[in-house]
């Protein structure tokens, strides 16, 4: 786990950080707060959640002071916004005062939540200070597919309750869902429900993080909720307004040959370019599944600034010389179409330069779909 890195020549990186290279003007940041991993819910395919009442994962979130100076640092820098995530952030009794935190320091919210803790109080604090944006995914629309993704059988009942307490007091709500194997079935029934009430538009994620804490047997129930490469096509296919997305930007998404790059760069993602993620017990991440030891920072022993100035510079020019990688993922014109990146790999094989089978699968299955909408 690093701390501190010596300053490197942005010159030579350059696409980082973006903001000082556009004449040294600052675009606006973004970043993400886990302020807690525990949840009253216990999905199958969730990556980071742990017990309600886990009291160690309890001791380490951040308090109230360091969120505090969170919000300094991150407002310094030039944050605009903020999303509250987790876990389930609702679990922290201390919930209010963290939005308020971030909402008197001028940060536009956003909060990420399953609803089903949603009450009263909470509908009081955003009328009075109403958030961005607030997320809900919605596992499904019986409460037979809803028990079966989350193990909780009373988990509907107070989904549908949370929800409607939103709705009913005009706080706008984004509805979307995860494709899993345990509510497939359900699906085109989930969009049918979520598409009349979400503010702007409904969308589904078919990519399933392993854990974050390497937890075989939770890695292996997640797996097991996987839709296959094909499966995923076709979902994006009976898709019209994803498929036409899909299409306008297929010269962007299927590259005119294979990549070709000076530096055999791991990261060619947007990660850490202009946001960043903190996790629930204060480790800087450029992006929120970057979990390998050597891209994350101790924000709790340094600074914000010193993470964003130094530390994410020396991440995003880490190379690889794996034959494997420079090979393939290195090269690969589908590389846009594709769940692959340096994150998810080493969340999947330990390294972060190692191409993923059924990540390259989905990517073929998306050509084809893409192929064959230019010839039907």
């Amino acid at each position: 786990m690093a701390k501190k890195k010596d300053k490197v020549d942005y010159q030579s990186l350059p696409d980082f950080p973006l903001w000082e290279k556009i004449k040294g003007q600052r675009i606006p940041l973004s970043f993400e707060l886990e302020i807690t991993a525990r949840c009253n819910l216990n999905c199958r395919h969730c990556y980071i959640n742990l017990a309600p009442h886990d009291q160690q994962a309890k001791q380490q979130e951040l308090s109230l002071q360091e969120i505090e100076r969170l919000a300094e640092e991150a407002t310094s820098l030039g944050s605009l916004w903020c999303l509250i995530t987790g876990g389930e952030p609702l679990l922290r009794p201390d919930f209010p005062e963290i939005y308020l935190i971030l909402k008197k320091k001028g940060l536009l919210v956003s909060v990420f939540t399953n609803a089903t803790l949603i009450n009263e109080e909470h509908i009081k604090l955003f009328k009075a200070y109403p958030p961005r944006d607030i997320e809900i995914t919605v596992y499904g629309v019986t409460p037979e597919t809803f028990a079966r993704v989350t193990r909780n059988h009373r988990a509907y009942r107070h989904f549908r309750r949370g929800l409607d307490l939103l709705l009913d007091n005009g706080i706008p709500v984004r509805l979307k869902t995860m494709a899993l194997r345990s509510n497939r079935d359900e699906l085109e029934a989930i969009r049918d429900f979520c598409q009349p009430l979400t503010k702007d538009y409904f969308r589904f994620d078919p990519l399933l993080h392993l854990r974050y804490d390497h937890n075989e047997k939770r890695s292996q129930e997640i797996k097991a909720e996987r839709l296959g490469p094909q499966e995923i096509a076709e979902l994006e296919k009976g898709d019209p307004e994803r498929l036409q997305q899909l299409r306008e930007n297929c010269h962007h998404l299927i590259l005119n040959g294979p990549l070709e790059s000076e530096k055999p760069f791991l990261f060619k993602c947007g990660a850490g370019l202009n946001s960043f993620s903190l996790s629930y017990h204060g480790l800087f991440r450029l992006c929120s599944s970057l979990w390998n030891p050597d891209c994350v920072y101790d924000w709790r022993q340094g600074s914000l600034a010193d993470a964003w100035h130094n530390f994410v510079p020396h991440v995003r020019r880490m190379e690889s010389s794996a034959e494997e990688f420079l090979a393939n993922c290195h090269r690969c014109p589908l590389i846009n179409l594709c769940l692959w990146c340096p994150a998810h790999a080493d969340l999947e094989l330990g390294k972060l330069d190692q191409p993923v089978e059924y990540f390259c699968q989905v990517a073929q299955a998306r050509a084809q779909v893409l192929k064959d909408g230019f010839f039907t």
